[in-house]
């Protein structure tokens, strides 16, 4: 009886471990097959994304199912007995989902930045007071008279005013004024009691009133959104990116935070790129070259840096004239988005042509040695906008511009960079933007990193000389500009076809400093 006892229990305890050991092989086939899905999912994101060559892309997920695969027959040849097997699938998994979503998310941002999803733009809208007046928000002022200038066909500035109405309980009374000059002049003359403008235009305020900013008070502040012009509309040049040389407009405005707000373009500078022959001549253009801005001031001249209120197209076209060039592409960056990127490339070294000290006023006080230094994002910022401390004041300014750009493409195409793409892409997709297209951006990434190759990075500087007149955005007042040097334009048109036909620059091509670039 003991005996009989006995074998039921062994028997029992057979059929446990059996249920056990089949339940444990179950539960590993189950993961290995969540892991193959997983892998699935993360192949189709990486296709998705667009940046990596499709040689790669599929080298890799053979890779990754084959793994799968010695997994599954671990689970299934071992009848279960493979724990690692288990773990290393469970490891596999979560770490190909947070790829997965990482891919998704990348892909998202670029679409941000891109011509694909362009049309929008930011215009922030002020409501101005005289320093010492009591008025502390919109509503205190419904019994006053603003000036405003025509808004008949300013739909931006009619939009402001509902708010400015809605805000003060009542249609406010307003004074108009033919251009913005003598609309502040109306308001610190005590004509009008406030005065509505796009805070675009508030640099040339400054530049035309001394102390403007002491002499006033900033009561309200609206964003209005509206349509870009019809070329950022979603609309990006048939350019073929891979394999033909085409000309981009890098614009750095002079604002923190969203890239879609209207600004003054304090940085110039025309990248001039070959892929073929992996040239690109940098050109830079002293924001206050006195040009003339197409479709906006007719014969009129003003300031380079002005063109950018009026749009990034006009900036672009002001440099086609100038130069005689087709300028397909734009990027714009601000501030936010140089500190970000330079520091998600673990910093940049830039080469100083003089010793000198920051003076603050680009954020950071530092001391800048000639020759290389190593900046981190906020103090390449202070460098390149340092204009205080350096001999030749403005243009020394952007020349330094120039030689943070220039550091900053050697390192973007080194091959460490381009494995960050993606992550710099979504970290700066909220202060970035370009006309470009998701597809081209995609090709150009593909061609870096399925080509390899170094690329020949020189940079020139056109010239002038300082003086006073009149600009089409200030009327009435002789405000700073820089006369072109017409040798120095003409110059530089030479060196951007040589890079467009496909030849190679001079080893004596100078730089912005004047000395030869290797």
């Amino acid at each position: 009886m003991e005996n009989t006892n006995s074998k039921k229990k062994m028997s029992s305890a057979k059929q446990k471990k059996k249920r056990v050991r089949k339940a444990f092989r179950i539960a590993g086939e189950i993961l290995v097959g969540i892991q193959i899905l997983a892998t699935l999912v993360f192949i189709g994101f990486t296709w998705r994304l667009g940046m990596i060559p499709a040689k790669y892309v599929v080298g890799f997920a053979a890779l990754l199912f084959v793994f799968a695969a010695l997994l599954f027959t671990m689970q299934v040849v071992t009848r279960g007995k493979a724990i690692v097997s288990k773990i290393v699938s469970i490891l596999m998994s979560a770490v190909l989902i947070f790829g997965s979503v990482y891919m998704y998310q990348t892909h998202d941002a670029i679409e941000d930045i891109s011509g694909d999803t362009l049309g929008k733009q930011v215009h922030s809208v002020l409501v101005v007071v005289r320093k010492d007046d009591d008025a502390e928000k919109v509503w205190d002022t419904k019994d006053y008279v603003y000036g405003v200038q025509s808004i008949e066909d300013d739909s931006e500035m009619a939009e402001a005013m509902k708010k400015v109405n809605a805000d003060a309980g009542k249609e406010v009374l307003t004074k108009e004024f033919d251009t913005l000059n003598d609309q502040v002049a109306g308001l610190l003359s005590e004509t009008v009691d406030a005065i509505v403008y796009d805070e675009s235009f508030s640099g040339i305020i400054e530049e035309v009133n001394e102390n403007y900013n002491s002499k006033v008070k900033v009561i309200a502040q609206y964003s209005i959104e509206s349509k870009s012009d019809s070329m950022t509309q979603g609309v990006s040049p048939d350019v073929n990116v891979k394999d033909e040389p085409f000309s981009m407009f890098i614009s750095g405005i002079d604002v923190y935070g969203p890239i879609s707000s209207k600004s003054r373009s304090d940085v110039n500078i025309i990248a001039t790129v070959n892929p073929e022959t992996k040239q690109i001549l940098l050109t830079n253009t002293p924001r206050d070259f006195y040009v003339t801005i197409p479709e906006v001031s007719g014969e009129k001249k003003d300031k380079l840096t002005h063109a950018g209120i009026y749009g990034v197209d006009k900036s672009m076209a002001a440099l086609e004239e100038l130069y005689d060039i087709e300028i397909p592409f734009y990027t714009r960056v601000n501030f936010t988005s140089l500190i970000t990127m330079v520091d998600l490339m673990g910093g940049v070294d830039v080469e100083s042509e003089f010793e000198f000290t920051t003076s603050g006023a680009g954020g950071e006080i530092m001391d800048v040695k000639k020759g290389i230094n190593h900046f981190n994002g906020a103090q390449a910022l202070s460098f390149a906008r340092e204009r205080y401390n350096v001999p030749g004041g403005d243009n020394q300014r952007g020349k330094d511009q120039m030689a943070v750009i220039q550091a900053m493409f050697k390192k973007m195409i080194t091959p460490e960079m381009l494995v960050k793409a993606p992550k710099m892409i979504s970290e700066v997709s909220n202060s970035v933007e370009t006309n470009m297209s998701m597809e081209q951006i995609q090709r150009l990434i593909q061609s870096q990193i399925d080509n390899g190759g170094e690329w020949t990075i020189k940079s020139v500087a056109a010239e002038g000389t300082g003086d006073q007149a009149f600009c089409y955005s200030a009327p009435g007042t002789a405000l700073y500009v820089t006369i072109p040097d017409e040798t120095s334009v003409a110059n530089i048109k030479v060196l951007m076809d040589k890079v467009e036909n496909g030849e190679m620059l001079p080893s004596d091509t100078p730089n912005e400093t004047g000395e030869a670039v290797e």
